[in-house]
């Protein structure tokens, strides 16, 4: 009896340490992850062409540009060559359209035009579109819609919009109107096919009342542009990250609102008066779902491939690259990838954990400085897997799932 338990012990040991998931990454029942690359540099968003990924980085201040990074995977989905191009850098979007590779930086839009199965584009970069904000929120979220759209963001110029001429030891005053609003804080549209185009005239402006909106998406299957906008940060949590869909007209209410997560509630910014109680007055685009805050969304990606059960099919992963602050016991939310279920009327269900453990085992693994990974982007290759990138050391994994506990 006590050799049988001795061996049945060792068995259980070893099948636990075949099904433990690389970096202790916990993932639903029957995913399973393995690591494609590492040591990328300061990866960002993915973009997959066939066996090959592109990764846009965010170059380190003070730093030379590392461009996009590609890998070309082989078989077994490891990276077997890796190479640089380009100078884009800055930590944006970067999505495949037409069998070209569309990259942006804080201030353009680039393509880059691939000549058969090259790795690296043979051809110079073109400028798509030109003139984006140099200053305020660097982010450029970009979406396709597959009938020649371009969609990009520009974030808006701060946290928030004051007066400047307002008293410094008073309560922040706001600007009415805000020239934030003004050539940035909003979505446009451009035509995908064409290039030097000069923002913000050359295109059509769809939204305003943004933020910071990186986690951007189309939807085949809704046939929509959605987006989570990033919260203004120097609130308490009951400010949420706001799920939205953006059709043409849409008003997300920033500056001179908020979406409150307990009261569930557009609220007046307090710079404009508002009382944390008093819903807001004014022809504002509702959220699908207010997210928890302080999360730093960076990533929104459908899924319609097939690989993966049926109850995840038209529903989209975020990515949280986490909250940053003081060192905290119990850590700062995010630093994981989530899943919000969509329904056939596009309505979302109840967001839940995809992907954990990115940072560490332990509760207080997620702060900036402690944190073994913080993801940022993610992609679905042509198989169907998830791909996911991490922005603090370059490591890429690969999601698949195969219903295999």
């Amino acid at each position: 009896m006590k050799l049988f338990a001795a061996v049945s012990f060792l068995a259980l040991a070893a099948t636990s340490a075949m099904a433990a998931e690389p970096d202790n990454l916990v993932l639903p029942r029957g995913f399973h992850a393995s690591v494609v690359a590492e040591g990328v540099g300061l990866g960002r968003h993915l973009a997959i062409r066939g066996n090959d990924i592109y990764i846009s980085t965010n170059t380190a201040r003070d730093a030379e540009p590392v461009g996009i990074v590609a890998l070309r995977m082989n078989a077994e989905h490891k990276a077997v060559e890796i190479q640089h191009f380009g100078t884009v850098a800055g930590g944006t979007s970067i999505r495949f359209y037409k069998n070209a590779l569309y990259a942006a930086s804080p201030t353009a839009v680039y393509r880059f035009d691939f000549k058969g199965h090259e790795l690296v584009p043979s051809s110079p970069a073109q400028i798509v579109i030109d003139g984006l904000p140099s200053k305020g929120y660097p982010s450029r979220g970009m979406a396709f819609d597959g009938k020649g759209g371009l969609y990009i963001e520009a974030g808006a110029t701060g946290n928030i919009c004051v007066d400047p001429a307002a008293p410094k030891n008073g309560k922040p005053v706001g600007l009415r109107p805000c020239p934030s609003l003004t050539g940035r804080s909003g979505v446009w549209r451009f035509d995908a096919a064409k290039l030097n185009q000069k923002f913000p005239d050359g295109g059509e402006q769809i939204a305003t009342g943004i933020r910071d909106m990186m986690a951007v998406d189309w939807s085949h299957r809704l046939n929509g542009l959605y987006g989570v906008m990033q919260g203004r940060n120097d609130r308490n949590d009951v400010v949420a990250e706001e799920l939205h869909r953006i059709d043409k007209g849409a008003n997300l209410g920033w500056p001179y609102t908020y979406y409150d997560m307990s009261q569930k509630l557009r609220l007046t910014a307090p710079e404009y008066g508002g009382d944390g109680k008093t819903a807001a007055e004014g022809n504002y685009t509702a959220p699908l779902a207010g997210l928890s805050a302080h999360q730093s969304p960076l990533d929104l990606v459908f899924y319609e491939a097939k690989q993966f059960p049926k109850e995840y099919r038209g529903g989209a992963f975020v990515v949280y690259h986490g909250g940053a602050g003081p060192l905290l016991a119990d850590g700062h939310r995010g630093y994981d990838v989530q899943f919000v279920p969509f329904d056939k009327a596009g309505k979302p269900g109840t967001i839940q954990r995809f992907a954990e453990g990115f940072a560490g085992p332990n509760p207080g693994d997620r702060n900036p400085a402690k944190a073994a990974y913080r993801p940022t982007g993610a992609a679905v290759g042509p198989d169907g897997s998830l791909y996911v990138v991490d922005g603090k050391k370059g490591r890429v994994w690969r999601i698949s799932y195969d219903g295999r506990d």
